[in-house]
């Protein structure tokens, strides 16, 4: 489907493009460019997931160039030092 760009920058979401996504008057949308083109899309509720490991990263507990050991191991303590830890032992399934 075609649309055309305003002068002011807007765009029209065809009706079956906004059916298709879910979106209705008054939402938000985020809006990304990706390669040659854009995408647009509604927000999922992982997004709060990504805002609060953002949120970390500006208080400076996930550095780059961690590793995920590393971070794994200042997140639950070094598995050496806990003398209840058995990595042999397989985790109980609920």
């Amino acid at each position: 489907m075609t649309t055309t760009v305003t002068v002011k920058g807007q765009v029209t979401l065809p009706k079956k493009v906004r059916e298709a996504a879910g979106i209705k008057p008054g939402d938000k949308v985020d809006v990304r460019a990706i390669g040659s083109g854009v995408l647009i899309e509604k927000p999922r509720a992982d997004d709060d997931y990504k805002a609060r490991l953002y949120a970390l990263a500006k208080q400076g507990l996930i550095r780059d160039k961690m590793t995920t050991d590393e971070f794994m191991r200042e997140m639950r303590g070094d598995p050496d030092l806990d003398p209840g830890f058995n990595p042999r032992r397989k985790p109980k399934r609920r």
